[in-house]
């Protein structure tokens, strides 16, 4: 199945919501007409402005939710709509939220792994769930930023037959050569598409590497971007991940009687 990719790598407003809602909303009007999924970024709505996440994170992400539906609908898109603050009773998490073209929401991720270096723990609850979805009849699996420093869990994922893996991260440009590497292995070691959306600019405390890249499951960049803001446009057929797994058969040569994680 042949899809079209528009990849948002935006700089976000520093806890402002309403000003990254209008700012994406403008962006979506400038999208080719053949695209099918649109792919935000992490934490896109607020940016890294955890301190003051008890204003400004989203109450069951109700208003991104509503947001992002009325936009899928009148685009006639599906969207991988990043990850927000999503307040509820238990805390805030990190959520990462997957809405259809009919507006319905498919998916939500609750970001597994909170990454200490940016205060996560200090000020986010961790998810539970997995990331996996399906979009377009396609398996899916959906990771936010840090969860990609852990094989384990992106395997875990392609375990379920997804051929698709969706990253949306703030990734900081001090270690872009990491996000670029990680993200080229994990797509040679589970043989799927990688889908990384990554933003740009800074905040006070970072700046933000770009990057973001679609990833053939033969490990080949079909499409990067430097680092200003741009709507990365880029097509793959979803038939290439199973040429590529019947070529080199890992899934069905591995030997879980003998891996022991613990």
């Amino acid at each position: 199945m042949i899809q079209h990719l528009a990849l948002l790598q935006i700089d976000i407003s520093y806890g402002k919501p309403e000003a990254n809602f209008e700012k994406v909303e403008r962006i979506f009007h400038n999208l080719h007409k053949d695209t099918d999924i649109v792919i935000l970024p992490e934490l896109w709505t607020t940016g890294y402005d955890l301190t003051r996440l008890a204003e400004i994170a989203d109450v069951e992400a109700k208003q991104t939710i509503s947001f992002i539906s009325t936009l899928a609908q009148k685009h006639d898109v599906d969207i991988v709509a990043g990850s927000v603050a999503k307040q509820s009773s238990q805390g805030v998490t990190n959520t990462l939220l997957i809405i259809n073209r009919d507006g319905q929401l498919v998916k939500e991720y609750s970001k597994a792994h909170l990454f200490r270096l940016m205060n996560e723990e200090k000020h986010l609850i961790e998810g539970s769930g997995d990331g996996l979805f399906t979009l377009n009849e396609i398996p899916s699996a959906g990771l936010i930023c840090y969860d990609l420093r852990f094989p384990e869990w992106v395997r875990t994922h392609m375990l379920a037959g997804t051929k698709l893996l969706y990253v949306v991260a703030e990734w900081p440009k001090v270690r872009i050569d990491h996000w670029r590497a990680l993200l080229i292995s994990r797509a040679i070691e589970n043989q799927c598409f990688v889908i990384a959306c990554n933003r740009v600019g800074s905040d006070p405390s970072n700046l933000f590497g770009g990057k973001s890249m679609i990833i053939d499951p033969w490990g080949e960049i079909v499409v990067e971007a430097a680092e200003e803001e741009i709507i990365l446009y880029g097509e793959i057929n979803t038939c290439e991940v199973d040429k590529v797994r019947d070529s080199i058969p890992i899934f069905s040569d591995r030997r879980s009687d003998i891996y022991r994680l613990k």
